[in-house]
């Protein structure tokens, strides 16, 4: 599989990156010593890059695969809500001693909305400036729903890596289009950014079309890394073929079928409206007190799962 550079990082990752937020409690919830097979699977096929964040609650399994994998042969890429010293102190250490590493490779700001936010949250970003100095953190980025996200970004040196939302139909990009995305997406990568994409399938959206969505992304000549979720052996052996030839196998693919996710709501639910609360998609919300999807809008990521106090919601 090929490699690139992030950009000006120096950080050198595969092409593709394994999206671990399938294999989480918030969606397949895999047992850590499976999650950890899965991950040192995709490792020997030569993906060497894996994607996570604090909301994910599944550090636990990327450490169980470390005690397989050199830890300087693989590059971890996490995110959190940070947004003051104490918060940004307090994720760093949690990432730090769950992982059992001394370092993080790329430590993101989580989905950062515009220039405000970024102001908002730079407190946090001071912080991990100085960890970067002492040699914990060795590049520095945010993740983003949004174009003025990206746009934000560019007007940060100390911004070194974009995580955003590309996909060819712009699912989940909350202000704009997949070509005003791409175009800044490219003044990014011309300013040296590293940038590796997420939910290139639009969340399971575009599964029917699998192979044309994702090689529209595999085609951008300005993305380093693509994140896709994986949960089984044969999800790996069908992203991994996708990247070096645009194609997944027909017997593959028949394992793998084209179900498309769904989001499933549990009849206990009380409508409280924490779940659309914390969904900046608008893929949730209250009808008839309870809560109910918005399937055009909901990209499946389970983060209104992590919200429900009575935990009846789940990607499935």
């Amino acid at each position: 599989m090929k490699t690139e550079i992030m950009g000006n990082t120096g950080i050198e990752v595969s092409r593709l990156c394994f999206g671990s937020l399938t294999l989480s409690p918030l969606q397949a919830n895999l047992s850590p010593i499976d999650g950890a097979k899965l991950i040192k699977y995709a490792f020997d096929k030569g993906i060497n890059f894996i994607d996570t964040a604090e909301l994910y609650n599944n550090y636990i399994h990327i450490n169980h695969a470390l005690r397989e994998i050199k830890r300087k042969e693989f590059v971890i890429a996490t995110k959190s809500y940070s947004y003051s010293e104490e918060t940004a102190k307090k994720s760093l250490e949690k990432a730090l001693t769950e992982l059992d590493t001394d370092y993080i490779d790329i430590f993101l700001l989580h989905e950062q909305e515009s220039q405000h936010t970024i102001k908002g949250h730079y407190e946090a970003i001071e912080y991990f400036l100085k960890a970067k100095e002492k040699g914990i953190i060795r590049a520095l980025g945010i993740s983003t729903h949004k174009i003025e996200g990206v746009e934000a970004a560019n007007k940060y040196n100390e911004i070194e890596i974009i995580h955003p939302i590309v996909n060819k139909s712009g699912l989940g990009i909350q202000d704009g289009n997949i070509n005003e995305m791409l175009e800044a997406i490219k003044v990014a990568y011309n300013k040296g950014k590293g940038i590796y994409g997420m939910k290139p399938l639009g969340g399971g959206h575009l599964i029917n079309s699998v192979e044309e969505a994702f090689n529209f992304v595999r085609d951008i000549p300005y993305i380093h890394s693509i994140a896709i979720g994986m949960q089984s052996f044969d999800e790996i052996d069908g992203n991994i073929s996708l990247i070096n030839t645009g194609k997944i196998p027909d017997n593959i693919k028949k394992r793998i079928g084209t179900k498309k996710r769904s989001l499933h709501i549990a009849d206990w639910c009380i409508g409280c409206g924490q779940c659309v609360d914390v969904c900046n998609h608008g893929g949730i919300q209250i009808l008839g007190n309870k809560a109910k999807p918005v399937y055009d809008k909901c990209v499946f990521c389970g983060y209104c799962a992590k919200s429900c106090p009575e935990f009846c919601i789940k990607v499935i």
